[in-house]
């Protein structure tokens, strides 16, 4: 952090995976009274390009599970709590004991090594769970029809995927800025909802009943209606916004001027020479 700090000081400015429809008022004040000065050219998932498969056969085995459910009718949440946070044994099995009391079809991507503390458990949820142990390509499943909610850990390339795809979060916080981005998520923005520990912090353990009432509310109640219906608002502004003539669009341009534009004239030697300044990158 600390390193982070001197780097940003030191730079003319921060390209953002954000995009300024998301986080005006932030990117207003920021700029007006912090600095250096940010530039909002996301979300990035946007610009990849959906995975098109020519055969059946080259679909791994979690696709053609999705493309059951979707079938079916059934609406599916997808669980994936990232690579860096690490929850303890203790809330794993809440986690997993919550999802199967819910009776909602899930997708859960976890490690394989932490497979050993759910014993039985993949036997008992093999009609509407499944469980991927493998890297997977998280676009392609946020953009599957039957995929309608997220329960993340709300790291930030995670929340602009979901906003990408339209995805409503479910949010489950572990470390450092997750818990600013699910509160962005749940509070400010409100295109998701928010799993909440016992003891009343935001910071704690999480019971297997407030996962399982919460998974409930996002795909089967009221309240998962209304963020979804806020979500595909928001992701038609992500969208918007990476289109040509959008503001992600436009403030790429302005970058691209800006820095081709950009001396720090300094003296040196009783003349001036050009200062290079860095970019810093989030």
């Amino acid at each position: 952090m600390f390193w982070t700090s001197i780097a940003m000081a030191k730079s003319y400015g921060m390209i953002l995976n954000s995009f300024y429809k998301l986080e005006a008022a932030y990117t207003d004040f920021w700029n007006r009274c912090i600095g250096p000065k940010a530039w909002c050219v996301g979300p990035l998932a946007e610009a990849k390009p959906p995975v098109l498969l020519a055969e059946e056969s080259a679909k791994p085995k979690w696709r053609h599970w999705l493309d059951k459910k979707l079938h079916n009718g059934k609406s599916v949440l997808y669980v994936a709590f990232g690579t860096q946070a690490e929850a303890s044994q203790e809330q794993l099995l809440e986690i997993a004991n919550g999802l199967e009391q819910s009776k909602v079809n899930f997708l859960w991507v976890i490690k394989s090594k932490r497979l050993e503390i759910l014993q039985g458990f993949e036997e008992r949820v093999k009609d509407r769970g499944i469980i991927v142990k493998e890297w997977v390509d998280q676009m392609e499943i946020l953009r599957h029809e039957s995929v309608k909610g997220f329960l993340s850990h709300c790291g930030w390339n995670s929340v602009t995927e979901s906003m990408s795809a339209g995805v409503p979060i479910l949010a489950m916080p572990f470390m450092a800025e997750q818990h600013l981005n699910a509160r962005l998520v749940s509070e400010e923005v409100g295109v998701g909802l928010r799993i909440m520990p016992c003891n009343g912090s935001v910071r704690g353990f999480v019971k297997s009943s407030e996962v399982e009432k919460r998974v409930k509310e996002l795909i089967q109640g009221t309240k998962g209606e209304a963020v979804r219906k806020k979500m595909e608002e928001v992701g038609e502004a992500a969208c918007d916004a990476m289109r040509e003539g959008g503001s992600s669009w436009e403030t790429l341009d302005q970058l691209i001027h800006d820095i081709s534009n950009y001396t720090r004239l300094t003296p040196l030697n009783h003349g001036l020479v050009s200062e290079p300044r860095t970019v810093s990158v989030s």
